[in-house]
């Protein structure tokens, strides 16, 4: 057999799939990266909200320790505008040194990528995938430069940017638009994080150097005005819709802008393919749960790959273990974010006043303020 035929395939060199790889590799399993975006392609400049159960899966790949601009947060702070309820995570409380970590996407991106160089896992830049047909002995793999590849296992981890993904089992399209920038508040941050719901939608505040990272989510007219706002204009209007926890904002950002979608694809898309992170499903970013789910996505995969017969690589009863594996996770992901935003973004009263009595019962009962802060952290089944 071909050597290159028993490798792995993995397209996508993003956070997820570069996770992947790395995992594999580190099993002794062979696997190749295809990534269609150039060596040296320009950063991608979002922030990332990183779980603690993120956490400890870079630290078992060696990736933690090469990552410098991390900012914890030890404690969440949860309400709703013009309601009661308050509730309040901390991380002391819960026995572990941070209930999620803040950092830049590109920071991330860098230490991977070195960490596949020196793992002599073979990553080819700038090959972009026309087409993936599953196969009953195999996948094959057609590129843009001309090429066939075959691979017991092709994992599609491109974010769902590629061509030719299956219709996802069913959307849904939000109508909130994500306005994402940094912002200087009067008050530091102490590495508390906001999430305060409002009916336009949720506006989250992520501690990340001595500044903080805002997801500020509204109806999409309302985010396109937002986000052409003035400086003074767009600090004034975040102070008077936040309030005033954390003083006066002082300085913003450049704005950028992202449409929010609900989609799931599911991970088993034929025999020996398959589909981790956000080319497997989409999710709304509050609570921070997508780009987690991705990681245990590849982790948990990678894990199943090693314990599997290298003649069983990709099989159906491989990929429906998986896909078994992965949907209480996943599916539990998806419900809890969906809940979170279909219920907290209105301001109708009989449900603003459950909201506050589910914030307050959420603050005085320390069963399910665990719970919560655990399934945060570690996903559906923490």
């Amino acid at each position: 057999m071909d050597a290159r035929m028993s490798e792995i395939l993995v397209v996508g060199a993003g956070p997820v799939g570069a996770v992947c790889a790395l995992a594999l590799a580190q099993q002794g399993v062979a696997v190749r990266v295809l990534e269609a975006q150039p060596a040296d392609a320009r950063g991608d400049v979002r922030t990332l909200a990183l779980a603690h159960g993120a956490r400890l899966i870079l630290e078992r790949l060696g990736v933690w320790e090469r990552l410098s601009e991390v900012t914890p947060i030890t404690r969440i702070h949860i309400s709703q505008c013009g309601a009661l309820g308050v509730a309040r995570l901390a991380a002391d409380e819960l026995g572990v040194p941070a209930l999620g970590y803040v950092l830049p996407y590109a920071q991330l991106a860098a230490a991977l990528k070195d960490a596949l160089r020196e793992a002599e896992v073979p990553v080819e830049y700038g090959v972009a995938v026309d087409r993936i047909d599953a196969g009953r002995e195999a996948a094959t793999l057609a590129t843009r430069d001309g090429r066939t590849l075959a691979s017991p296992l092709v994992v599609v981890a491109d974010g769902g940017r590629g061509e030719g993904a299956p219709p996802p089992w069913f959307e849904a399209d939000y109508e909130q638009v994500a306005v994402v920038c940094d912002v200087a508040s009067e008050r530091p941050h102490a590495n508390q994080a906001y999430e305060r719901f409002t009916p336009m939608g949720p506006v989250a505040l992520l501690p990340k150097g001595e500044r903080y990272a805002l997801v500020w989510t509204a109806p999409r007219a309302e985010a396109e005005r937002i986000a052409a706002l003035s400086d003074a204009d767009f600090l004034a209007a975040l102070y008077a819709h936040f309030g005033g926890r954390q003083g006066h904002f002082l300085e913003a950002g450049v704005r950028r802008t992202f449409p929010l979608r609900l989609t799931y694809t599911g991970s088993a898309a034929a025999d020996h393919v398959v589909r981790i992170g956000n080319a497997a499903q989409t999710l709304h970013p509050v609570a921070g749960q997508g780009f987690n789910i991705g990681l245990r996505d590849a982790w948990e995969l990678a894990a199943l790959c090693a314990d599997t017969a290298p003649a069983r690589l990709g099989d159906a009863a491989m990929l429906a273990a998986y896909a078994r594996g992965r949907r209480f996770d996943v599916l539990g992901g998806v419900g809890f974010t969906d809940f979170l935003v279909r219920v907290f973004s209105n301001d109708v009263a009989p449900l603003r006043h459950a909201r506050g009595l589910g914030l307050m019962a959420l603050e005085a009962l320390p069963p399910l303020k665990t719970f919560v802060a655990r399934r945060m952290m570690f996903g559906a089944r923490g």
